[in-house]
């Protein structure tokens, strides 16, 4: 007969242990070796910050059967993400050989210039956002795009990400169509459109900054792309039928299909337009000897959506942007969200995350200083548990009645947690937010993240309202009898 568990709380320094394990690991893999880290040594760290916890865990009372069933149940989570990652990789394989990528960029050479092209892309990428409300379909289709164009103009690719980055995260922060926007409100019990009214005041604001620190990072002068042009044109046929696996991804993601199914389509497309326009093209890549002309037109398209297409042209800049994508890129990616979301799982199930946070909300005396404490916490939680959606939920559950307490509205809670558990996941290279990104855009998290700029000043901008006492909505004064009906909050002028 199994003993159930018994677990003691931890303390503190038990609780700091594994955190700062994997702190000092990971620091030691960038410092031994460099971007190559998310190759392999930092799913290390984590796999050994993992086992730190389950032995702390169990040492408290865990059976190791619960704390391994916690670390699978928190890698399930993740199936999602990891299945939107081989749908972007099959994408970016069969868009490189249909031309679709390449059309991008040349219209993207024709149409912009480096004066402004991080504060276009950061403003055409926050639109489509607003639209669709999925970060990772913009960063995934136009965002690739981009930073093909970005390449092309001899542009710095680390703030091409990061104004890619800060507009994408825009709509996925303030569109109602957003799955994040629909969790922090439900997290906090308000309802969706009381959450954006207030998230999207710090989402302009946020926005606004971004783009003048882009367009003051624009780079002057006259760019000449009639070379690179030539030779797009020689080796494609550049025409706007190129866009229609971009329409198909579009219009799925505005008849709400899911990020998988819209993403994967859209690869479905890249390769059957591939077949349709380029058939040589796909044929010469099969290498198929003698297969019929219709086989090697399938193994072209199979192979693009697995293994991505290699181009030889014989430009080397053409061949470095048409060279890409397929579905085992992806494959280190995902090696580091199972570890990471593994190593959440332990950590939350051993109780680490509420012996850190629960000091915290205790030392909080001021209004402005309990909104910083829930983003501090947050954020926290966004580097232990990989995960944005624990991040959102496991934060607003714990400061929920702390809120309370202080009469604040719950939509105030709301607006802290949409500004920070959101855009920051994207900063953290091993949250799944944050290697997905890496993987898709090309630029290793550390080097775009000073650069995100949307994603840093937003839980800075909530802390700065809450001090100043800017919104910080009040809960109605209790009615005198049950049955009233409830006011809505009234807002508390700064400095009352």
């Amino acid at each position: 007969m199994k003993t159930p568990d018994s677990p003691q709380p931890l303390t503190l320094t038990e609780a700091i242990i594994p955190v700062a394990s994997l702190i000092v690991l990971v620091g030691l893999s960038y410092f031994l070796f460099g971007d190559a880290g998310a190759l392999g040594p930092n799913q290390v760290a984590l796999t050994v910050a993992a086992m730190l916890a389950l032995f702390i865990g169990w040492r408290r009372g865990h059976s190791l059967e619960s704390l391994g069933k916690a670390a699978t149940e928190s890698v399930a989570t993740g199936i999602g993400a990891i299945f939107i990652l081989f749908a972007v990789g099959a994408l970016i394989g069969t868009w490189a050989m249909s031309g679709t990528l390449v059309a991008m960029v040349y219209y993207g050479l024709q149409l912009l210039s480096p004066n402004y092209f991080y504060l276009t892309a950061c403003a055409i990428c926050a639109i489509v956002s607003s639209s669709i409300g999925s970060s990772w379909t913009v960063v995934g289709t136009i965002g690739v795009g981009f930073m093909g164009i970005a390449v092309n103009m001899g542009l710095n690719p680390a703030i091409a990400a990061g104004a890619v980055i800060s507009g994408a995260y825009f709509g996925d922060k303030s569109s109602p169509l957003s799955d994040s926007a629909n969790l922090a409100a439900a997290a906090a019990g308000v309802g969706l459109y009381v959450h954006l009214r207030e998230t999207v005041l710090t989402s302009l604001v946020a926005l606004a900054i971004a783009l003048g620190v882009f367009f003051l990072l624009g780079q002057p002068g006259d760019y000449d792309a009639t070379a690179k042009m030539a030779a797009i044109r020689s080796a494609f046929h550049i025409t706007p039928v190129l866009f229609l696996p971009l329409a198909v991804v579009v219009v799925l993601a505005l008849l709400r299909a899911p990020p998988f199914t819209a993403i994967f389509l859209g690869a479905i497309a890249g390769g059957v337009l591939a077949v349709i326009v380029a058939p040589e093209r796909v044929i010469r890549y099969a290498d198929a000897g003698d297969l019929p002309s219709w086989l090697a037109l399938l193994k072209g398209v199979w192979l693009a959506l697995a293994s991505g297409y290699t181009s030889t042209t014989g430009f080397a800049p053409m061949d470095m942007l048409a060279t890409r994508g397929g579905m085992d890129s992806m494959l280190n990616t995902i090696w580091l969200i199972v570890t990471a979301l593994a190593f959440g799982g332990v950590v939350e199930k051993a109780g680490v995350l509420e012996r850190l946070i629960t000091p915290i909300i205790e030392k909080a005396k001021s209004n402005g200083s309990l909104v910083a404490s829930l983003v501090s916490s947050i954020i926290a939680t966004n580097i232990i548990t990989a995960d944005q959606y624990i991040a959102i939920v496991l934060p607003g559950r714990m400061f929920k009645s702390a809120f309370a307490k202080r009469g604040l509205a719950p939509v105030v809670l709301s607006r802290a947690v949409g500004d920070t558990a959101t855009p920051t996941g994207s900063l953290i290279p091993w949250n799944s937010c944050g290697a997905y990104m890496a993987a898709t855009l090309g630029v290793a998290t550390w080097s775009y993240a000073p650069y995100a700029i949307f994603n840093l000043v937003s839980p800075l901008l909530t802390i700065a309202l809450a001090y100043a006492g800017f919104r910080m909505l009040r809960l109605p004064a209790s009615p005198p009898e049950a049955s009233a009906p409830t006011p809505a909050p009234v807002h508390k002028d700064a400095g009352t």
